[in-house]
Protein backbone atom coordinates (compact mmCIF):
# COMPACT_ATOMS: atom_id res chain seq x y z
CA UNK A 1 0.00 0.00 0.00
CA UNK A 2 1.05 3.61 -0.49
CA UNK A 3 2.54 4.33 2.91
CA UNK A 4 1.06 7.58 4.23
CA UNK A 5 1.95 6.59 7.77
CA UNK A 6 1.04 9.98 9.26
CA UNK A 7 -2.53 9.57 8.01
CA UNK A 8 -2.75 6.07 9.50
CA UNK A 9 -1.42 7.39 12.81
CA UNK A 10 -3.81 10.36 12.88
CA UNK A 11 -6.74 8.03 12.24
CA UNK A 12 -5.62 5.56 14.92
CA UNK A 13 -5.06 8.20 17.61
CA UNK A 14 -8.31 10.11 16.99
CA UNK A 15 -10.04 10.66 20.36
CA UNK A 16 -13.47 11.94 21.43
CA UNK A 17 -13.71 13.68 24.84
CA UNK A 18 -16.71 12.10 26.53
CA UNK A 19 -18.68 12.67 29.72
CA UNK A 20 -20.48 9.62 31.14
CA UNK A 21 -23.37 10.20 33.54
CA UNK A 22 -25.52 7.63 35.30
CA UNK A 23 -29.19 7.53 34.25
CA UNK A 24 -31.41 9.32 36.80
CA UNK A 25 -33.59 6.23 37.40
CA UNK A 26 -30.67 4.09 38.58
CA UNK A 27 -30.72 3.45 42.34
CA UNK A 28 -27.49 4.49 44.06
CA UNK A 29 -26.28 4.61 47.65
CA UNK A 30 -24.73 8.03 47.12
CA UNK A 31 -24.54 10.57 44.31
CA UNK A 32 -22.77 9.36 41.18
CA UNK A 33 -20.25 11.89 39.88
CA UNK A 34 -19.86 12.09 36.07
CA UNK A 35 -16.85 10.29 34.61
CA UNK A 36 -14.70 11.75 31.82
CA UNK A 37 -12.78 9.71 29.28
CA UNK A 38 -11.04 10.23 25.94
CA UNK A 39 -12.59 7.54 23.75
CA UNK A 40 -10.54 6.11 20.84
CA UNK A 41 -12.54 6.51 17.63
CA UNK A 42 -11.31 3.19 16.21
CA UNK A 43 -12.29 1.03 19.19
CA UNK A 44 -15.61 -0.27 20.59
CA UNK A 45 -17.52 1.13 23.57
CA UNK A 46 -17.56 -2.12 25.53
CA UNK A 47 -13.81 -2.56 25.02
CA UNK A 48 -12.72 0.76 26.55
CA UNK A 49 -15.26 1.46 29.31
CA UNK A 50 -14.01 -0.73 32.18
CA UNK A 51 -13.04 2.44 34.08
CA UNK A 52 -16.56 3.82 33.56
CA UNK A 53 -18.07 0.62 34.93
CA UNK A 54 -15.78 0.58 38.00
CA UNK A 55 -16.50 4.24 38.71
CA UNK A 56 -20.29 3.80 38.80
CA UNK A 57 -20.31 0.39 40.48
CA UNK A 58 -18.82 2.08 43.57
CA UNK A 59 -22.16 3.81 44.22
CA UNK A 60 -24.48 0.98 43.14
CA UNK A 61 -26.00 -1.83 45.17
CA UNK A 62 -24.91 -5.18 43.73
CA UNK A 63 -28.51 -6.38 43.37
CA UNK A 64 -29.36 -3.38 41.15
CA UNK A 65 -26.64 -4.12 38.61
CA UNK A 66 -27.39 -5.90 35.35
CA UNK A 67 -25.57 -5.55 32.00
CA UNK A 68 -24.14 -2.07 31.39
CA UNK A 69 -25.29 -0.26 28.25
CA UNK A 70 -25.12 3.27 26.88
CA UNK A 71 -27.43 5.76 25.23
CA UNK A 72 -27.16 9.20 23.70
CA UNK A 73 -30.25 11.43 23.78
CA UNK A 74 -32.59 8.45 23.96
CA UNK A 75 -30.80 6.33 21.31
CA UNK A 76 -29.18 3.11 22.60
CA UNK A 77 -25.59 2.97 21.28
CA UNK A 78 -24.67 -0.21 19.39
CA UNK A 79 -21.38 -1.46 20.84
CA UNK A 80 -20.58 -3.44 17.66
CA UNK A 81 -20.29 -0.19 15.68
CA UNK A 82 -16.92 1.58 16.08
CA UNK A 83 -17.02 4.50 18.53
CA UNK A 84 -16.18 7.05 15.82
CA UNK A 85 -19.11 5.84 13.73
CA UNK A 86 -21.51 6.20 16.67
CA UNK A 87 -20.30 9.74 17.32
CA UNK A 88 -20.38 10.84 13.67
CA UNK A 89 -23.82 9.33 13.18
CA UNK A 90 -25.53 10.64 16.30
CA UNK A 91 -23.55 13.54 17.74
CA UNK A 92 -21.11 15.03 15.24
CA UNK A 93 -22.69 18.50 15.21
CA UNK A 94 -23.02 18.84 18.99
CA UNK A 95 -20.71 20.51 21.50
CA UNK A 96 -18.00 18.45 23.19
CA UNK A 97 -17.64 16.62 25.48
CA UNK A 98 -19.98 13.99 24.08
CA UNK A 99 -22.56 13.32 26.76
CA UNK A 100 -23.33 9.59 27.13
CA UNK A 101 -25.83 8.14 29.63
CA UNK A 102 -24.93 4.91 31.45
CA UNK A 103 -27.52 2.24 32.36
CA UNK A 104 -27.28 -0.93 34.44
CA UNK A 105 -30.86 -2.14 33.99
CA UNK A 106 -33.71 -2.33 31.44
CA UNK A 107 -31.40 -3.60 28.69
CA UNK A 108 -33.02 -2.74 25.31
CA UNK A 109 -33.18 -6.24 23.84
CA UNK A 110 -34.68 -5.06 20.53
CA UNK A 111 -31.97 -2.47 19.90
CA UNK A 112 -28.71 -3.92 21.20
CA UNK A 113 -26.71 -7.14 21.10
CA UNK A 114 -25.54 -8.52 24.44
CA UNK A 115 -21.83 -8.24 25.14
CA UNK A 116 -20.99 -10.42 28.15
CA UNK A 117 -17.21 -10.46 27.56
CA UNK A 118 -14.34 -9.19 25.42
CA UNK A 119 -14.30 -12.51 23.56
CA UNK A 120 -17.66 -11.49 22.00
CA UNK A 121 -16.07 -8.24 20.74
CA UNK A 122 -13.05 -10.18 19.45
CA UNK A 123 -15.31 -12.62 17.54
CA UNK A 124 -17.25 -9.72 15.98
CA UNK A 125 -14.04 -7.87 15.08
CA UNK A 126 -12.38 -10.91 13.49
CA UNK A 127 -15.50 -11.82 11.50
CA UNK A 128 -15.53 -8.25 10.06
CA UNK A 129 -11.85 -8.52 9.07
CA UNK A 130 -12.53 -11.89 7.40
CA UNK A 131 -15.53 -10.47 5.54
CA UNK A 132 -13.44 -7.50 4.36
CA UNK A 133 -10.65 -9.77 3.16
CA UNK A 134 -13.14 -11.96 1.27
CA UNK A 135 -14.14 -8.80 -0.62
CA UNK A 136 -10.57 -7.54 -1.14
CA UNK A 137 -8.56 -10.72 -1.77
CA UNK A 138 -11.01 -13.66 -1.91
CA UNK A 139 -9.91 -14.39 1.72
CA UNK A 140 -6.41 -15.36 0.58
CA UNK A 141 -4.51 -13.01 2.91
CA UNK A 142 -6.41 -13.77 6.12
CA UNK A 143 -6.33 -17.51 5.37
CA UNK A 144 -2.56 -17.42 4.87
CA UNK A 145 -2.10 -15.87 8.31
CA UNK A 146 -1.55 -18.03 11.36
CA UNK A 147 -3.70 -17.97 14.49
CA UNK A 148 -1.05 -15.88 16.27
CA UNK A 149 -1.25 -13.29 13.46
CA UNK A 150 -5.02 -13.00 13.95
CA UNK A 151 -4.37 -12.61 17.68
CA UNK A 152 -1.85 -9.84 16.99
CA UNK A 153 -4.49 -7.84 15.09
CA UNK A 154 -6.90 -8.18 18.01
CA UNK A 155 -4.33 -7.47 20.73
CA UNK A 156 -3.13 -4.41 18.82
CA UNK A 157 -6.66 -3.00 18.88
CA UNK A 158 -7.46 -4.10 22.42
CA UNK A 159 -4.25 -2.62 23.87
CA UNK A 160 -4.25 0.47 21.60
CA UNK A 161 -0.87 -0.47 20.06
CA UNK A 162 -0.60 1.13 16.63
CA UNK A 163 2.68 -0.55 15.59
CA UNK A 164 1.61 -3.99 16.79
CA UNK A 165 -1.64 -3.76 14.82
CA UNK A 166 -0.22 -2.26 11.62
CA UNK A 167 2.73 -4.68 11.44
CA UNK A 168 0.08 -7.29 10.60
CA UNK A 169 -2.67 -5.15 9.04
CA UNK A 170 -0.44 -3.82 6.24
CA UNK A 171 -0.60 -7.30 4.67
CA UNK A 172 -4.39 -6.91 4.43
CA UNK A 173 -3.92 -3.57 2.63
CA UNK A 174 -1.61 -4.83 -0.15
CA UNK A 175 -2.59 -5.82 -3.70
CA UNK A 176 -0.80 -6.65 -6.98
CA UNK A 177 0.26 -3.40 -8.69
CA UNK A 178 -1.19 -4.47 -12.03
CA UNK A 179 -4.66 -4.75 -10.49
CA UNK A 180 -4.72 -1.14 -9.33
CA UNK A 181 -6.60 -1.94 -6.12
CA UNK A 182 -8.68 -4.46 -4.23
CA UNK A 183 -11.29 -6.71 -5.89
CA UNK A 184 -14.07 -4.86 -4.08
CA UNK A 185 -14.03 -2.05 -1.51
CA UNK A 186 -15.36 -3.13 1.91
CA UNK A 187 -17.61 -0.21 2.86
CA UNK A 188 -20.74 0.54 4.85
CA UNK A 189 -22.84 3.69 4.46
CA UNK A 190 -24.82 4.64 7.58
CA UNK A 191 -27.69 7.10 7.76
CA UNK A 192 -29.69 8.34 10.72
CA UNK A 193 -32.78 8.91 8.59
CA UNK A 194 -33.33 5.24 7.75
CA UNK A 195 -34.52 2.05 9.41
CA UNK A 196 -31.89 0.16 7.43
CA UNK A 197 -28.74 -0.36 9.50
CA UNK A 198 -26.41 0.44 6.60
CA UNK A 199 -25.88 0.12 2.84
CA UNK A 200 -23.32 -2.48 1.78
CA UNK A 201 -22.98 -3.71 -1.82
CA UNK A 202 -20.23 -4.83 -4.19
CA UNK A 203 -18.26 -1.92 -5.63
CA UNK A 204 -14.91 -2.02 -7.41
CA UNK A 205 -12.18 0.59 -6.85
CA UNK A 206 -11.44 0.72 -10.60
CA UNK A 207 -13.96 1.05 -13.45
CA UNK A 208 -14.11 -1.43 -16.34
CA UNK A 209 -12.27 1.20 -18.44
CA UNK A 210 -9.47 1.32 -15.88
CA UNK A 211 -10.35 4.65 -14.20
CA UNK A 212 -9.98 4.94 -10.42
CA UNK A 213 -13.38 5.25 -8.78
CA UNK A 214 -13.85 8.11 -6.29
CA UNK A 215 -15.97 8.61 -3.18
CA UNK A 216 -18.34 10.61 -5.41
CA UNK A 217 -18.70 7.64 -7.80
CA UNK A 218 -19.61 5.37 -4.91
CA UNK A 219 -22.21 7.80 -3.56
CA UNK A 220 -23.71 8.42 -7.01
CA UNK A 221 -24.47 4.73 -7.25
CA UNK A 222 -25.32 3.90 -3.62
CA UNK A 223 -26.73 7.13 -2.19
CA UNK A 224 -27.29 9.81 -4.89
CA UNK A 225 -29.18 12.09 -2.48
CA UNK A 226 -25.87 12.71 -0.65
CA UNK A 227 -24.50 14.65 -3.62
CA UNK A 228 -26.00 18.15 -4.02
CA UNK A 229 -26.75 19.51 -7.50
CA UNK A 230 -25.18 22.82 -8.48
CA UNK A 231 -28.00 25.10 -7.40
CA UNK A 232 -29.13 23.02 -4.43
CA UNK A 233 -28.65 23.84 -0.76
CA UNK A 234 -26.47 21.18 0.79
CA UNK A 235 -28.77 19.05 2.95
CA UNK A 236 -26.48 16.14 3.75
CA UNK A 237 -22.92 15.81 4.95
CA UNK A 238 -20.69 12.79 4.18
CA UNK A 239 -18.35 12.08 7.09
CA UNK A 240 -15.52 9.57 7.57
CA UNK A 241 -13.57 9.69 10.85
CA UNK A 242 -15.11 13.05 11.69
CA UNK A 243 -13.94 14.73 8.48
CA UNK A 244 -15.67 15.45 5.20
CA UNK A 245 -13.39 14.06 2.44
CA UNK A 246 -13.46 15.59 -1.03
CA UNK A 247 -15.79 13.67 -3.32
CA UNK A 248 -13.00 13.24 -5.87
CA UNK A 249 -10.82 11.31 -3.38
CA UNK A 250 -9.94 7.89 -4.87
CA UNK A 251 -11.87 5.13 -3.13
CA UNK A 252 -8.84 2.81 -3.07
CA UNK A 253 -6.82 5.42 -1.14
CA UNK A 254 -9.69 5.91 1.32
CA UNK A 255 -9.97 2.15 1.85
CA UNK A 256 -6.24 1.83 2.56
CA UNK A 257 -5.95 4.84 4.86
CA UNK A 258 -9.33 5.65 6.40
CA UNK A 259 -10.74 2.17 7.04
CA UNK A 260 -11.33 1.23 10.66
CA UNK A 261 -9.26 -1.61 12.14
CA UNK A 262 -12.05 -4.00 11.05
CA UNK A 263 -10.89 -3.14 7.47
CA UNK A 264 -14.23 -1.56 6.50
CA UNK A 265 -14.60 2.02 5.29
CA UNK A 266 -17.42 3.34 7.49
CA UNK A 267 -19.18 6.30 5.86
CA UNK A 268 -21.82 8.35 7.74
CA UNK A 269 -24.39 10.44 5.88
CA UNK A 270 -25.88 12.97 8.29
CA UNK A 271 -27.98 16.15 8.05
CA UNK A 272 -25.74 19.11 7.17
CA UNK A 273 -25.44 21.67 9.98
CA UNK A 274 -27.66 24.72 9.52
CA UNK A 275 -26.26 28.18 10.21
Amino acid sequence: MADDKDVLRDVWFGRIPTCFTLHQDEVTEREAEPFYLLLPRVSYLTLVTDKVKKHFLKVMKAEDVEEMWFEYEGTPLKWHYPIGVLFDLHASNTALPWSITVHFKDFPERDLLHCPSNSVIEAHFMSSIKEADALKHKSQVINDMQKKDHKQLWMGLQNDKFDQFWAMNRKLMEYPTEEGGFRYIPFRIYQTMSDRPFIQKLFRPVSSEGHAHTLGDLLKEMYPAAIPHDDEVKRLQVVIHGIEPLLDTPLQWLSEHLSHPDNFLHICVIPAPTD
